[in-house]
């Protein structure tokens, strides 16, 4: 299953792997996801994993990064989102998800509120966990 993780899926789920994020991360680790992300989403999880306010290992923050950079599907060239979400920065998660038919997963629903989504599927984690795991969501 091919997802784009927003960047607060990562964040949430380095520090354990007892809770969904973690169960995530530890399937993107194991190849059962497929993350997919373009240039501006991967430099946006290393910018965001080695802030300092973190605290993660670098061990730790590098192994994830090379896990996906190994693993993904690199998006290259996805059309601009053409609907605005209450944060820009937000746009391309979307764009990518779109271009690659794969499940945005996040912890902020709000931050991609249902009108905007043009058919692309936004789950929070435990939602998306629940699905691998075959539980009726």
């Amino acid at each position: 299953m091919r997802v784009v993780l927003d960047t607060n899926v990562l964040v949430s789920g380095l520090p354990s792997a007892a809770r969904p994020p973690g169960w995530i991360v530890e399937a993107v680790l194991a190849g059962t996801l497929e993350p997919a992300f373009d240039a501006a989403i991967r430099q946006e999880y290393g910018e965001v994993l080695r802030r300092q306010e973190f605290g993660f290992p670098v061990d730790d923050v590098d192994e994830i990064l090379s896990a996906l950079d190994q693993f993904a599907f690199i998006v290259a060239g996805a059309d601009p989102w053409p609907v605005r979400l209450p944060d820009p920065d937000d746009e391309p998660f979307l764009a990518v998800a779109h271009s690659c038919a794969g499940i945005l997963v996040t912890g902020n629903l709000r931050h991609f509120p249902a009108r905007a989504r043009s058919g692309v599927t936004v789950l929070p984690p435990r939602e998306l966990v629940d699905r691998l795991r075959g539980s009726p969501a």
